[in-house]
């Protein structure tokens, strides 16, 4: 097939994949704020519209994990790019119509990975940058949440403890619902750091492997049309996922969201730094749990917990697998 109709069809299908995004990975980001009714959701949406396209304007460093990380340029093909989203897409959507929330972004790694070892072979794999980028990020990423989640819960405690009466309860929850306008801002800007780059990585790996730009380098109609994609993705796609972060896996009151999204934040935030990509949906989770556990275990919801942690192991597996057969019945149709 012509390499221009190949690089437009990537586009297309990294857009759809954004639209997913929003409305899986990117619904957890504003999932406590509605559920403590600190914000109201369309404000909400719109707070994680602003700060998701300005973290995607910061760094761009998971972009190139994605995009040249896990294949290098030079044998990464634009069949392996389609196969490899098809994957991802495939998986996202199922998990999304089911209301569980997953890592979108090990479910492109897994979906990459699955159409590059059929293409390639296992030694086609950057297995290095895979190593120490993606598959730490898989153990760190909710066992980090998780500890943040516990020590931020235990020092906002003492501190509610010396500073404020029991008598003062209603005060502290209005208190928490402002903080967590800056502490949703602030994950929704992690969010876009990483996250939001998924598909900008797939875009521009496409562009260069189809020789239409010179470098790796991600065009600024890439970041708007993906941080578009993905915020249309939330307002019609997102509430299923929202709802079982903000309301099904515990009970959360102002102080728990804003140690959750503060915590998620901070986790994200600095993975995105080293270009690690990491799963929002699996750090604010466990921030959450990590949150929730310390003041009352009862609070959680345990089946919840369990489909989030089979879905957390499964996911790589999975989508590489869904890409796998996409690639081994389809290519000879593309090339």
């Amino acid at each position: 097939m012509p390499t221009l109709f190949l690089i437009t069809l990537i586009v297309v299908l990294a857009l759809i994949f954004d639209f997913l995004n929003g409305a899986n990975d990117r619904a957890n980001s504003i999932a406590t704020v509605t559920a403590t009714k600190a914000l109201s959701p369309t404000k909400a949406l719109i707070l994680a519209s602003v700060f998701n396209m300005a973290g995607a304007f910061v760094s761009t460093k998971v972009a190139k994990t994605i995009g040249k990380g896990i294949i290098s340029s030079e044998n990464l093909t634009l069949s392996i790019l389609i196969f490899g989203i098809l994957g991802a897409i495939v998986w996202i959507f199922i998990c999304t119509k089911s209301g569980i929330p997953i890592s979108v972004s090990h479910s492109l790694v897994g979906g990459i990975m699955g159409a590059g070892i059929m293409a390639l072979g296992t030694t086609g794999i950057n297995w290095q940058i895979v190593n120490n980028k993606v598959f730490l990020a898989i153990i760190l990423g909710p066992t980090a949440g998780f500890m943040a989640g516990s020590l931020l819960f235990v020092l906002l405690s003492w501190t509610l403890f010396l500073f404020f009466k029991k008598s003062q309860t209603q005060k502290i929850e209005k208190t928490f619902k402002k903080l967590q306008i800056i502490s949703a801002s602030f994950v929704s800007f992690t969010h876009g750091m990483n996250d939001t780059q998924n598909a900008m990585g797939i875009i521009t790996a496409a562009l260069l492997s189809g020789g239409l730009i010179n470098s790796f380098v991600v065009p600024l109609w890439v970041k708007i049309a993906c941080g578009l994609a993905m915020g249309i993705g939330t307002f019609l796609m997102g509430w299923k996922v929202m709802k079982t972060l903000g309301w099904k896996l515990a009970k959360l009151e102002p102080k728990h969201g804003f140690v959750a999204e503060t915590g998620a934040g901070i986790i994200v935030g600095l993975h995105s730094i080293v270009g690690m990509p990491v799963s929002t949906t699996h750090v604010i989770g466990s921030s959450v749990l990590g949150g929730t556990f310390l003041q009352n275990r009862r609070r959680i919801k345990y089946p919840v917990a369990g489909k989030m942690i089979i879905a957390w192991l499964i996911t790589i597996p999975c989508a590489g697998a869904v890409s796998a057969l996409s690639y081994l019945l389809l290519n000879p149709f593309i090339v």
